[in-house]
């Protein structure tokens, strides 16, 4: 919603300042909306009018410096211009207060505004009155909230307020925003107050977990009784870490909390407010001294190094499925043949994890984690892990909020679906606290590998440990030495999962589909699809009742497009067929043939269903009717081939819902047809398809895709003639 006296600030940016260009800018745009292109606007234009040559975007020591150097406070005395003051009035308004009428008068309006910021900062006590000081002038210019916003506590507000009142006076600690929720800077605040009461002075104070606060520490155990400052800064902590416990002494109830806290971290339960304590609130890893019993590396387990690893202490080791790069830096990363092996003979438990490259919020996509389910599954299955297995999916990077609920939520979403329906496994997340926290809230995920060790990750600093943690990343550390000497990365275990400690014998990979060469073959595939379509009468466009009028307004589809569509949609045809132990080609011709001849009545079907006036009809890729789908998933659900709930297919509620899926989800329809052709065989009372199928059993499964009789026959013949050109280029690939 637009603010009018945000609009007339943006607007007085555009006049004053030619549009942006004295300031380096762009032209705002007049929306009436508060958000950081105006705030940096506000603060370059602040920085003009002081003199400053080089305006930034941030307000920064040079202009906190200048604020005060030139007039050491902000009122109605030491304004040096109207449009200075304009630009705090309309910082005010950006910020939800008050700013009088952007008239470039220090008013009553104005005063009284300053005092309520004050008041909400809570810097009321040490900056009583309505003049603006160099370090709340900072806070005005950004956008942070100071009072409590959606979601936000009350309790987490207080703490703030009190963080600033306390201690903004001390040179490198400004204000934080007084939202009512935790965060980096709060984090970060939390540390320096720590610091600064442990009698650390300006400049040695740095908001770090260093050495010396962390002996400090040590010698500040609260407990009951214990009352002050430093019994505010540990229950303040708590609150931090979502602990339901008052702000102020340390009471019978928060030492209660104290150890609900510590059961749940896997700390030692003694009810005081400890150095390991301390650690575990204030910094993701916590005691990095810690010993673990679990461990994850990307080294071979030897019997000499699952010696020493058992000798330490641990009891499970998290080892990878897969290495994208084998002859990379780590050619070690996935486990090495008979490693598993070794690890049971020394009593060791296994927990996979997989990971390709997750380093970024473009890798994360549905398509994305569709692909690396099948690929986990794969890779689960030639290792030998079981069924109940809990795989460990990386988001190998400092996800932000926004990224999480945009990118990685949607992958999960399908690495779940993929994972739940084609295997007998489990999904965990391995990544920072507040994307596995997500992810797990979402139901995409049962349990948390967390990277605790990356401390600086905005997704750990601010958050809690994640309800369903199962491994905590805390150090780096060395094991054992000479033939045994190991690097691991020291995880704390909480019990939820305890990894594997037998092994299936594995699959092997041998005579599976590949994905298929794409840069070699596409262009000669298209050609040879081309050839033979038209052999059998069907053009590059056009036929099937299509007039060039419809081709154009319904959108035909050509065989190019149809052909490269399948080609580009090739990883998940390998998926498939790879874990269905089948060939791809029979799935790609049908969905290819289906796509090619799409026709009118296809889209009028469509249409009718969308209305409501017909129940059902073949759509999508695969064109297939929902009853059709939902009787083919039903048939292999039954044989164990795949999981889920069976489907009535007389029943309008699910046939809508298939046909939805079977519309608007091409991965959906796409497995759909694969599992239609398997029950195919089950109605013919033939064999199931496989990887060494007859050419008679192939047509007849394909065939029976249209039904039965002479069409059938026919149309059984025809694909047969495109799968024979889609195998010819899917073995070359396998080879």
């Amino acid at each position: 919603m637009a603010d009018e006296l945000v609009q007339r600030a943006q607007k007085f940016i555009n006049t004053t300042y030619s549009n942006g260009a004295t300031l380096g800018i762009s032209k705002l745009e007049e929306n009436g909306q508060t958000g950081w292109p105006v705030m940096y606007a506000l603060t370059r234009a602040l920085q003009y009018e002081m003199g400053i040559t080089s305006l930034s975007d941030a307000f920064g020591p040079t202009t906190l410096a200048t604020i005060g150097e030139k007039y050491g406070k902000l009122d109605e005395t030491t304004i040096p211009s109207a449009n200075f003051c304009r630009i705090i009035q309309s910082a005010l308004y950006c910020k939800g207060y008050d700013g009088g009428d952007i008239d470039g008068k220090y008013n009553d309006r104005v005063k009284a505004a300053v005092v309520k910021l004050h008041q909400n900062m809570g810097v009321d006590g040490t900056y009583p009155g309505s003049a603006l000081w160099p370090k709340v002038v900072k806070g005005l210019f950004n956008m942070d909230a100071y009072v409590t916003v959606s979601g936000g506590s009350d309790s987490i507000r207080s703490i703030q307020q009190w963080l600033n009142g306390k201690y903004i006076l001390r040179k490198d600690f400004y204000v934080i925003p007084c939202d009512g929720h935790h965060s980096r800077d709060v984090a970060k605040s939390m540390l320096f107050a720590i610091q600064y009461e442990l009698g650390m002075a300006d400049g040695v104070a740095n908001g770090f977990f260093g050495l010396g606060t962390q002996s400090g520490l040590k010698s500040h155990t609260v407990s009951i009784g214990a009352t002050g400052v430093w019994a505010m800064l540990f229950t303040g902590s708590m609150i931090l870490n979502k602990r339901n416990v008052p702000f102020g002494n340390f009471t019978q109830g928060v030492k209660t909390e104290v150890e609900t806290f510590q059961s749940f971290s896997k700390l030692p339960v003694t009810g005081l407010g400890d150095f390991q304590t301390w650690a575990s609130l204030l910094v993701s890893y916590g005691d990095q001294s810690r010993k673990g019993t679990a461990c994850d590396g990307v080294t071979k387990i030897t019997p000499e190094r699952a010696a020493a690893l058992k000798a330490a202490g641990y009891k499970y080791i998290g080892r990878y499925l897969f290495n994208p790069f084998p002859d990379g830096d780590l050619p070690e990363k996935q486990i090495q043949p008979g490693e598993l092996a070794t690890i049971k003979a020394a009593g060791l438990r296994c927990y996979p994890i997989y990971q390709t490259w997750s380093r970024s919020a473009d890798y994360f996509s549905t398509s994305q984690g569709t692909r690396d389910a099948f690929e986990a599954i794969d890779w689960a299955r030639y290792h030998g892990f079981k069924a109940g297995t809990t795989i460990y999916f990386a988001v190998d990077y400092d996800a932000m909020d926004g990224e999480a609920t945009q990118y990685v939520i949607p992958h999960f979403r399908a690495v779940t679906r993929t994972i739940s329906e084609n295997s007998r496994y489990n999904v965990g997340i391995y990544g920072a606290r507040n994307v596995c926290q997500r992810v797990t809230d979402a139901g995409y995920a049962s349990v948390s590998m967390v990277s605790d060790m990356s401390s600086g990750f905005s997704g750990n600093l601010g958050y809690p440990l994640p309800t369903k943690w199962s491994f905590d990343q805390i150090s780096t550390i060395t094991v054992g030495s000479g033939s045994g000497s190991i690097e691991i990365d020291n995880n704390i275990a909480s019990g939820l999962d305890t990894g594997q400690a037998d092994f299936d014998a594995g699959v092997s990979f041998d005579g599976l589909d590949d994905d298929l060469d794409k840069d070699a073959y596409r262009a000669s595939l298209l050609k040879d699809v081309q050839n033979y379509l038209t052999s059998i009468g069907v053009p590059e466009t056009g036929g099937d009742g299509w007039t060039d009028d419809d081709w154009a307004t319904l959108g035909g589809i050509s065989t190019t497009k149809a052909c490269n569509a399948v080609v580009d949609a090739d990883w998940l045809f390998t998926s498939l067929a790879r874990t269905l132990r089948v060939r791809k080609a029979p799935i790609q011709a049908s969905v290819l043939w289906e796509l090619r001849k799409l026709n009118p009545l296809d889209f009028a079907a469509d249409a009718a269903v969308k209305a409501g006036t017909k129940d059902d009809c073949s759509t999508g890729w695969g064109q297939i009717f929902a009853a059709t789908a939902i009787q083919a998933r039903n048939y292999c659900i039954g044989e164990g081939i795949i999981n889920g709930a069976g489907l009535d297919p007389n029943s309008k509620t699910d046939l809508r819902d298939v046909w939805n899926k079977l519309h608007d989800d091409e991965d959906y329809n796409i497995r759909s047809v694969a599992y239609t052709l398997i029950w195919n065989a089950e109605l013919l009372g033939i064999d199931r398809p496989g990887l060494n199928s007859s050419a008679h059993l192939t047509e007849a499964v394909l065939g029976r895709y249209n039904g039965t009789g002479s069409a059938a026959e026919k149309y059984g013949q025809e694909l047969m003639g495109l799968y024979n050109v889609l195998e010819k280029y899917n073995a070359l690939s396998r080879a």
